[in-house]
């Protein structure tokens, strides 16, 4: 149309200016003009078409990114690292190869934010994830699963198994170097678990995808975690059992705490010179309904990992209290305390608020910490001391000589009593046993003045070591087992040492009732 009204126009156009003729047709004019204005508005419109496709091109691919690519690093996320596995499997079996899954998982990470703030953690996982892509093949792929963990997954052959190893080792001697940020220098160690789709050269067809693959090296690394952390595993059915079993192992707690299953027995602790009895120690049980009376070495590790230990050290020691409210009085009671328990700045206050609840005197008690909780914090330790010991709280320090306390640290806390480690009593069990060590340990109280008590006494012959090295309190097997609190109620009634028959001749109410009465007041003083 342009074309035609303007081969009829500009001629009369021309003609109009050189030859004064009469001009163009009016309407022919206005229709080439029109003509003129749809022409430039459809190439803007095209340009502007043309820019937002393009941006949306942009904005959808910079989408794709986000999904698939985790900001911080630059890796691959958790999303796409499956596909990206599962791709890479293709092309492996395609060429006769096997493929390793490991996972990767910085040890302690949390203590490097909680220190240092989030960024300094940040620019951490960016330092390890630089150098673990310096060190993978050019066909491998990484990843960053969330947190700190991370992953690669690379293709090698089936009989050279061996160059998975070396390239994990090779990561053990580059990737945990010091990182140097700014004016800090941070340590940091990490756990690996590796999975195979191949066993023994042939292809495992348990293993159908990559969140198979991704499954079982988790499970290989917190088996690295809890055999000490900075080591690796390569996955093995056990594992997925011990897992399971763990699982249920805290499922179980939980629900322990819920129900509450936990309950204190009691050892004995001994005048060893005398016989006399004079304390005892309260040690932590599980009641379960399916598995029994299980162990503290097999519950107490995973409470704290889980975060509960707080509440399952509360319920046994409210139970201690009302226990040890129907033993004579001159009776002390040693509770045990999770270094764990001594991060909480506000320990000392809920120990004293469960004393005040039960009407429980603070002479009596004895609170037993080992030596690794000097560590954590030694200032909040010492300030948490000092507050007990000024309301009457003891405090002993647990398993002296299997940790690191210092002798300034022993001359600075203000520790009531030294308890030497179960495994230099053991030493003394026979006339030529070496007693070097408690010799040591007695001595150093001695000269410090602080009272010292051996654990696991097992024996005539350890006792009269014992005896002849000074004034000690004792306890083990040899006074007798650890007792219920039934068993220690009639134990104290035989010998005359319950609360109420020594001072009024009158019969001691049971423990079990006792409990109630005490969980009633408590109940009462709460609301």
């Amino acid at each position: 149309m342009f074309v035609g009204t303007g081969g009829s126009v500009l001629p009369s156009v021309i003609d109009a200016i050189f030859s004064n003729g009469r001009g163009p047709d009016k309407l022919l004019a206005n229709a080439m003009l029109l003509n003129i204005a749809l022409i430039v508005f459809g190439w803007r419109r095209y340009r502007q078409l043309t820019v937002e496709i393009s941006e949306r091109k942009r904005a959808e691919q910079q989408a794709r990114e986000l999904a698939e690519i985790d900001p911080l690093t630059g890796c691959l996320n958790r999303r796409s690292m499956g596909i990206a596995t599962d791709n890479l499997r293709e092309r492996a079996m395609e060429n006769g190869q096997a493929v390793a899954y490991a996972m990767i998982d910085l040890d302690n990470f949390k203590q490097i934010n909680d220190m240092h703030g989030h960024s300094i953690g940040d620019q951490v996982l960016v330092s390890l994830s630089e150098r673990i892509v310096d060190l993978l093949p050019e066909d491998a792929i990484c990843a960053r699963l969330g947190g700190d963990e991370f992953a690669f997954v690379m293709a090698y052959e089936p009989h050279m198994r061996s160059r998975v190893d070396e390239l994990v080792i090779r990561l053990f001697d580059r990737v945990i170097l010091p990182f140097r940020l700014e004016s800090l220098v941070i340590d940091a160690t990490m756990s690996i678990g590796v999975a195979t789709d191949h066993e023994e050269l042939v292809q495992n067809l348990s293993v159908t995808d990559a969140n198979e693959l991704m499954h079982r090296a988790d499970i290989a690394m917190y088996h690295a975690k809890k055999q000490g952390k900075n080591r690796y595993f390569w996955f093995e059915p056990s594992m997925e059992n011990e897992l399971r079993f763990r699982n249920e192992l805290e499922a179980g707690i939980r629900r322990g705490v819920a129900e509450a299953e936990f309950v204190p027995y009691y050892e004995q602790q001994v005048d060893i010179n005398t016989g006399e009895l004079a304390g005892f120690e309260m040690l932590a049980r599980w009641q379960s309904p399916q598995l029994g009376v299980v162990s503290p070495e097999v519950f107490i590790p995973i409470a704290e990992e889980i975060g509960l230990i707080s509440e399952v050290s509360e319920q046994l020691i409210k139970r201690a209290f009302a226990d040890a409210q129907l033993w004579d009085e001159k009776l002390t009671l040693s509770v045990n305390i999770s270094p764990v328990q001594l991060r909480d700045p506000w320990f000392a206050q809920k120990l004293l608020k469960m004393l005040v609840a039960h009407n429980f005197p603070a002479e009596r008690l004895e609170i037993e910490v080992t030596e690794s909780c000097l560590h954590d914090n030694i200032g909040m330790v010492r300030s948490m001391i000092t507050s007990l010991r000024n309301q009457g709280v003891k405090i002993s320090l647990d398993d002296f000589g299997t940790g690191y306390s210092s002798l300034e640290q022993l001359r600075t806390l203000p520790f009531d009593r030294l308890k030497i480690d179960r495994s230099f009593v053991s030493e003394l069990r026979s006339s030529g046993g070496d007693s070097t060590i408690v010799d040591a340990i007695v001595s150093l109280g001695r000269g410090l003045n602080i009272p010292i008590t051996a654990e696991g006494i097992e024996s005539e012959e350890v006792l009269e070591t014992l005896k002849e090295m000074g004034d000690l309190k004792g306890q083990g097997y040899l006074f007798g087992k650890p007792e219920t609190s039934q068993e220690v109620f009639e134990r104290l009634r035989r010998t005359n040492k319950l609360a109420s028959t020594r001072e009024t001749g009158q019969s001691a109410v049971e423990p079990q009732d006792e409990i109630e009465q005490a969980e009633i007041r408590l109940q009462a003083s709460a609301n």
